[in-house]
Parts: structure tokens; C-alpha cells; sequence
């Protein structure tokens, strides 16, 4: 018996003439169903629950399966959502529902099925108020392969895309920012592809947190990531690291070792520093690139590799090839795709969130910095990047004795920064967050810094989720994204 997978429709009890597409498909679909996979939002749930409890009039079981979705009309919400549960059907035969839920949900099954990622049959029930009694079919398959409308096999792509850049999304990158929007949406292209990517940004803007984005955004996600900086090694032991050897190889090789390219089959390999890397490593990892093949140390046979190379370099590799210390061909090999990760003074609206979020990384979540400290850590130009913001925070975490940082508290270098001065200094609506000076500061001043507080603890509680944390908070979504960006948190 197939398995139905459908939303959950708004069940409250109807009567028997108008049972909503679900129960009527089960009363005159003439199909038995073990099993039904009912998706709904949270605010729906005791509907869906309702609604399978109807449903064993007609079946003898029901599994129900609720997803809190962010909102029935958002298609990426929805993908994002719908992802999981698609991915984690059994291979089974499968009836999809499209005549229950919004019209981006009953899209959003149509992409699936029609891309080729969900298996299944989509059927239609027709409402029985819109058409003759009995109708000839109440229940029907629905089929896109009509002339004008043939299967699109590109849709698959575009999916997959869509599914690189919702993970790029929903990773381990901190920052809402436009730099990091535009960073995000570059990364979900481009790790839905298989091409190299080259990772470039000053030193501690974080390109291994970027690699392991890609990684795992990638269809690769499920293998291995290995990391290594290729400016830690001397050239002799760099090639045993990358490539492996075999007993022999050379003094103290007492056994076959893998490389790094070989512990990374079929996954991704981060090469950091590749800027550093000598003359004879070059030539070793270009022939790898091109054949997909690594010979070990001492081993006169090839082993075959299947591995995605992703470098990162502080340098400017362009200008390392003009002056001849990096291969050319190398290069525009390692280059297949770019992506630059912004400094940290060029994505200042960023600070917050990373703040909050180190905080609660280093077990101090209800740690907040005084106005003025956090004007001296919104001035300073932070040459290290975000190691060094997550230094810095890890030390108030250290030495703190209260909930309050201080300018006191900061380290030389930031107490030293230029801060603009008086209350109307940019730096006020990005640090609305942090604890009030040693005078209590204005009224306003004081509502809108709990305010923002008790956002940010909602965003935080929720996952982001603005729906959820507009629900949490009493206000609609729409005047939650308003107050977020009054207080730039978005």
C-alpha cells in the first residue's frame, strides 16, 4: 500500500457532505493508505491532529509526522521545510496531495515530483460544491507531460541551488549584513556546483568557517571535510601530508600512510594558506588536479582520488604569479569559482550578532557591553577580524566579574580607538543592546534597549524563525521586521 503525503487542510469537524480534500480523497479515492505524513505550522497543529483522528474512520493507522513551518506562503520557508521530509522517505510508493494547503505549498509538491526529487504521484480531488453530483472522477492524477509542458529536468538544478543557498543560509556564518547576504547567495551557487573554489579575505575574516559552508552545502555534505594549512609544513613532509606514502618512502615511514587527498575521497579538501605553497608541491598538486589521480611518496602506482579543492590564501595569488612564486597554470586552475569574505569594519552591522554570539559560545549569554565600550568597539577598525572580535569577547567572558563590560574592561588597543562623541554617535542604534553607562540614560533610551533585548532573545529561542518570534513576542511579523531594522538587526 502507498504511502500519502499531504498538508494537513483546516479540519474542524465538517459535516460528512464537505469533508475537505483529505477524507474525501480517503472515502472516494479508493486507495488504502498504512501510512500518512501530514505537514502543518505550528499554529495548525491541533487541526492536523484533528484531522487524523478523522482520517481512522477511514484508515486503520496514522503516523502524523508536524512540521513547524515559518510560513505557508513562503516558497523558501517552505523548501526549506519540505527538504528534510523528502529526503527522509522510505522508498516506498508515495501519493502526494495538492488539493489541500496554500497555493506555494501545492507548487512547492509540483517542483519536487517534477524535478525528480520526490518519487511520487500527484493526485487532485475535486471539491464537491463546484461540480456535479456524483462526479464522473472526484479523485484524479495529475500529469504535467503534455505537449507545452514536458518534465524539466532543469528544474533539478535550480532546486539544488536553492537547497546550497537555504544551507548556506541556515550554517555556522554569523552575520545578516549586506556584505554577508551577498557572501551567502554567492556560496549557495556556487556550492551546488563542483567546481574548485578559491577563498579569499585578510587574515581571521574566517575563509575555513566559508570552506566548511561550501562543503556543506554541497552534495558532497555527507562525506568527508579535511583541513589542512599548507603553511605549516616543510616541502618534504608537506607532499606525505597531501599525497601519502608507503613504507620506505624515507626514514621512519614504517607503513603505508593515506594523504590528506585520500582521507577526503569523495568529500571536499581545504587547503589553507595555499599561497605558501612551494615551487615542487605546486607541480604535484596541479598533476592531481588535472588527472584525479595522487601518487604517494615512494610508490611507483597512481591511486584514483575523488575530491573537491577548496583554498584559501590571505595573498594576492594574481600578484604572486606576476612575480613568478605561483604557477599560472595553477592558479586559474584553483580559481574555478571566487569568493571574497568581507572584513569585519566593512560589515560593522554585523558586530552585534557576533557579539551575542560569542558570548553565549564562552557561557556568558547575559554579558552586555556599557554605551560607551560599545562605542569603542563599534570605532575600532579590527585588523584581526572576527579571531580577534571572538579574543576580545572571550576575555570580558574571562574577567567580568558582572553582567556589565566596561570601557575599563576592553583591551588597550580598543580603549584607544577614536569614538565619535555624545548620545548621538553612530555606533547608538547597532548597540541599543548593550547595558546602559553608568547613568541610566534616557527613557527612550532604556525601552528601546530592552527592547531590542528581548528580540534578539526571541531570534535567538526561535532559530530566527520571525514568525515564530513574533508570536512569541505579541506582534505581528510584519512590525517585528520593522522594529529589526530600526534596531539593525537585519
Amino acid at each position: 500500500m502507498p504511502d500519502l503525503l499531504t498538508w494537513a487542510d483546516h479540519f474542524s469537524g465538517r459535516p460528512d457532505d464537505d469533508l475537505g480534500p483529505v477524507l474525501r480523497l480517503l472515502a472516494v479515492g479508493g486507495v488504502i493508505y498504512d501510512r500518512a505524513r501530514l505537514v502543518c505550522t505550528r499554529r495548525g497543529r491541533p487541526g492536523a491532529r484533528a484531522l487524523a483522528r478523522a482520517m481512522l474512520r477511514y484508515v486503520e493507522h496514522v503516523e502524523l509526522e508536524v512540521l513547524d513551518l515559518a510560513d505557508p506562503s513562503d516558497h523558501a520557508a517552505l523548501f526549506a521545510a519540505l527538504s528534510p521530509v523528502v529526503a527522509g522517505l522510505p522508498d516506498t510508493p508515495t501519493d502526494v496531495l495538492l488539493s489541500a494547503g496554500t497555493p506555494q505549498a501545492q507548487t512547492l509538491w509540483v517542483v519536487l515530483v517534477q524535478a525528480g526529487l520526490l518519487k511520487a504521484r500527484m493526485l487532485q480531488v475535486i471539491p464537491p460544491r463546484f461540480v456535479p453530483h456524483p462526479h464522473p472522477e472526484p479523485v484524479r492524477e495529475v500529469s504535467l507531460d503534455i505537449p507545452g509542458f514536458p518534465e524539466i529536468r532543469a528544474l533539478k538544478d535550480e532546486v539544488i541551488r536553492l537547497r546550497a543557498r537555504v544551507a548556506a543560509a541556515t550554517g555556522d556564518l554569523v552575520g545578516d549584513s549586506a556584505p554577508m547576504r551577498a557572501l551567502a547567495e554567492r556560496l549557495g551557487r556556487v556550492a551546488a556546483s563542483d567546481v574548485p573554489v578559491l577563498v579569499l579575505g585578510e587574515t581571521g575574516v574566517g575563509k575555513e568557517l566559508v570552506a566548511r559552508a561550501v562543503h556543506e552545502a554541497s552534495p558532497r555534505a555527507g562525506a568527508a571535510f579535511v583541513a589542512e594549512s599548507c603553511g605549516a609544513f616543510s616541502e618534504g613532509t608537506l607532499s606525505s601530508e597531501l599525497f601519502g606514502h608507503v613504507a620506505g618512502a624515507f626514514t621512519g615511514a614504517t607503513g603505508r600512510r593515506r594523504g590528506l587527498f585520500e582521507q577526503a575521497d569523495g568529500g571536499t579538501l581545504f587547503l589553507d594558506e595555499v599561497g605558501e605553497l612551494p615551487p615542487a608541491v605546486q607541480v604535484k598538486l596541479l598533476r592531481a588536479l588535472q588527472t584525479g589521480e595522487v601518487r604517494p611518496v615512494g610508490s611507483e602506482a597512481p591511486v584514483a582520488v575523488d575530491v573537491r579543492i577548496v583554498a584559501a590564501t590571505h595573498r594576492d595569488l594574481a600578484a604572486e604569479v606576476a612575480a613568478g612564486r605561483f604557477r599560472e597554470d595553477l592558479y586559474y586552475r584553483l580559481r574555478g569559482a571566487e569568493l571574497r569574505v568581507p572584513p569585519l569594519r566593512d560589515r560593522r552591522g554585523d558586530l552585534a550578532a557576533l557579539v551575542l554570539h560569542f558570548l553565549a559560545e564562552a557561557g556568558r549569554p547575559t554579558l552586555r557591553p556599557t554605551r560607551a565600550a560599545w562605542a569603542a568597539v563599534h570605532a575600532y577598525d579590527w585588523p584581526g577580524n572576527v579571531r580577534a572580535l571572538r579574543a576580545e569577547v572571550r576575555r570580558w567572558a574571562v574577567f567580568c566579574d558582572d553582567d556589565v563590560v566596561a570601557l575599563a574592561d576592553l583591551s588597550a588597543e580598543l580603549q584607544a580607538a577614536d569614538q565619535p562623541a555624545g548620545p548621538a554617535a553612530p555606533a547608538a542604534p547597532e548597540g541599543s543592546s548593550a547595558a546602559p553607562e553608568d547613568g541610566p540614560g534616557t527613557l527612550a533610551e532604556q525601552v528601546a534597549a530592552v527592547e531590542r533585548r528581548a528580540i534578539e532573545a526571541c531570534l535567538v529561542a526561535e532559530g530566527g524563525n520571525l514568525s515564530g518570534a513574533a508570536r512569541a513576542l505579541g506582534i505581528d511579523r510584519n512590525t517585528l521586521k520593522r522594529k529589526m531594522k530600526t534596531f539593525g538587526l537585519r
